[in-house]
This record gives structure tokens, C-alpha cells and sequence, in this order.
């Protein structure tokens, strides 16, 4: 036969209060309930845990007992409470991959909101090119990715659009296009030295690529590029959410033709489980975007 928790707890609840009267009151239960539990761990055991002679008082194999039972029963309690956690997303541990302009200027409110919701849960954030983060979600580094989807139609990502990023022109604040705030064509840069990035991928398919083929100079790395940009080296096209707003020396200016956007999102490999805490993230992530093609 079993020992049955319930068993453990009336048997601690006992010795705890001092006696099955106080125990029964406790746990709101008839003294008889209780004795006849504690007599059943008892035959079950082969030894008595309370003397005959006085039901409050432990035996010395009820001392040795009573320690072991309290253990067990406060590591069931945590297990029961890290479990239950652990199915609200509220535990465990979530790793996120995500192009560096998202990361940089969206993600952070996006992580304290979910921090402050789900303290227990440990967070990893890696940034990382497009091509990058989703390999990274493909081999299983992490459990979601943020950033342009480039294989949209591979049936191993699942992709849930957020918002749209549309491509411009950067250049130097005195630069001869600078003045065209309300955009530029595609054929007003190419007399300039043009430098290809890892975005200019967008550009394909487009009139526009050539820019990006003929390039006098390639610079992946975004903050090599921004340097070798206020040199007035030449110029390059960005996504307005990759231009840091703050910079005194360049401009962004939009592409009027072609019109190009990214569709930023976040996605996920169907060949995996996707864990509460992951899902408790990216439910929080459609929510917290839901303002940025407004703001953008």
C-alpha cells in the first residue's frame, strides 16, 4: 500500500498542533478523520509515530519521521508552485534574438514590461543580423526572434507581422540631397558614392539594387557604417527605425520610388514547442507594437 500525501500532512498537522483536537480544528476536519488517516500511515509504516499512551506525543521514531515528512512536503509545496508558475509562463526561461534596431529602441520597454510581470522568468537577449537571428531560431538557440522575416514562406517559420519600417536615404546634413525632406528618387543617388550595409538586401527586386551592386563600399557592421557615413564617405540606405534620431551629423531621408518597408515581426520555428513564458512574450509583444506604425 502507498503512503498517500494527505497521510504526511495530517501526521505533521498533528505534531504541529499538539494534538489531534487542535490538528482536526485546523484543518477543518473530524478528530476521527484524522486519527484514522495518521493509524493508516502507521500500518503502512509498521511502526507508531504517537504514543499509545498519549496522542500528542511523538514516539522516537515519530522524531525521526517528522523532520523527513516536513522536507518533503515543503519541496512538494515549491514543486506545486513552480509548476503552476511554470504553466502561466511565470518561470523557467525565455532567449530572444532580434535585429539591433529593435533591440535597441523597442525592445527595452517591451523586457521591463514583461520583467515586471514575470520576475522569475530569466531573459536573454541577443542581436544579431537578419540572416543571423534566424538562424539562430532555426538551430534552436532561442525561442523567438524579432526583426525583417526573409524566408516568409519557409514552413518552418511561423512569422506574425508587427509593423512596417520604411527604407531611406542617409547622409550628411549638408550633403546636396539633404534638402529633399519630402523624399528622393532612387536615380537622385546614384552619382554619389554609395555604401551597401546588410539591409540593402531590401533593395533587391527593385530599380534601386543596382545602387546597392555597384557600390563603392560594403560596411555591415551598423556602427563602422555610421562612422564611415559622418567621413562623408558616401551615402546609404536604412530603415527608419536603424537611423538613430539623435545624431547630429546625418539625416534620413525617405525613399519615395520605389517605396520600400520592411515588415518587422516576430517568429518562431513550428518544429518546437513553444514554452508559456514564450508565448506570454510574444502575446506581449502584439500588444506593445501595436502603436509603432503611427509612430514610425
Amino acid at each position: 500500500m502507498d503512503i498517500k500525501l494527505q497521510q504526511l500532512r495530517y501526521f505533521s498537522l498533528v505534531a504541529e498542533k499538539g494534538g489531534f483536537r487542535a490538528a482536526s480544528d485546523t484543518a477543518n476536519r473530524s478528530q476521527a478523520a484524522l486519527s484514522t488517516s495518521v493509524k493508516e500511515l502507521e500500518k503502512i509504516l509498521g511502526q507508531a509515530l504517537f504514543d499509545t499512551g498519549h496522542k500528542a506525543q511523538l514516539t522516537p521514531y515519530g522524531e525521526v519521521c517528522l523532520p523527513m515528512v516536513n522536507q518533503f512536503l515543503n519541496l512538494y509545496q515549491s514543486l506545486d508552485s513552480d509548476l503552476r508558475a511554470a504553466a502561466k509562463g511565470e518561470f523557467g526561461r525565455l532567449k530572444i534574438a532580434s535585429v539591433p534596431s529593435v533591440a535597441a529602441k523597442l525592445l527595452p520597454k517591451v523586457l521591463a514590461a514583461f520583467c515586471n510581470n514575470h520576475p522569475e522568468v530569466q531573459v536573454s537577449l541577443i542581436d544579431d543580423n537578419a540572416v543571423g537571428i534566424e538562424k539562430r531560431l532555426l538551430a534552436g538557440e532561442v525561442d523567438l526572434a524579432l526583426g525583417n522575416c526573409l524566408h516568409a514562406s519557409d514552413h518552418r517559420i511561423e512569422f506574425s507581422p508587427l509593423f512596417t519600417d520604411p527604407l531611406g536615404l542617409v547622409c550628411q546634413k549638408d550633403h546636396p540631397l539633404a534638402s529633399k525632406h519630402q523624399g528622393v528618387d532612387w536615380t537622385d543617388i546614384i552619382p554619389f558614392p554609395f555604401i551597401k550595409n546588410g539591409t540593402c538586401r531590401l533593395l533587391a527586386t527593385t530599380p534601386a539594387a543596382v545602387l546597392a551592386e555597384q557600390a563603392n563600399y560594403d560596411v555591415e557592421n551598423i556602427t563602422s557604417l555610421f562612422s564611415v557615413l559622418e567621413l562623408g564617405v558616401g551615402v546609404t540606405t536604412l530603415p527608419k527605425l536603424a537611423f538613430p534620431i539623435e545624431n547630429k551629423n546625418l539625416v534620413w531621408i525617405p525613399l519615395k520610388r520605389p517605396f520600400i518597408e520592411r515588415e518587422i515581426g516576430i517568429f518562431r520555428s513550428i518544429e518546437r514547442h513553444l514554452s508559456p513564458q514564450a508565448d506570454a512574450f510574444l502575446q506581449l509583444c502584439q500588444t506593445q507594437f501595436e502603436a509603432c506604425n503611427t509612430q514610425l
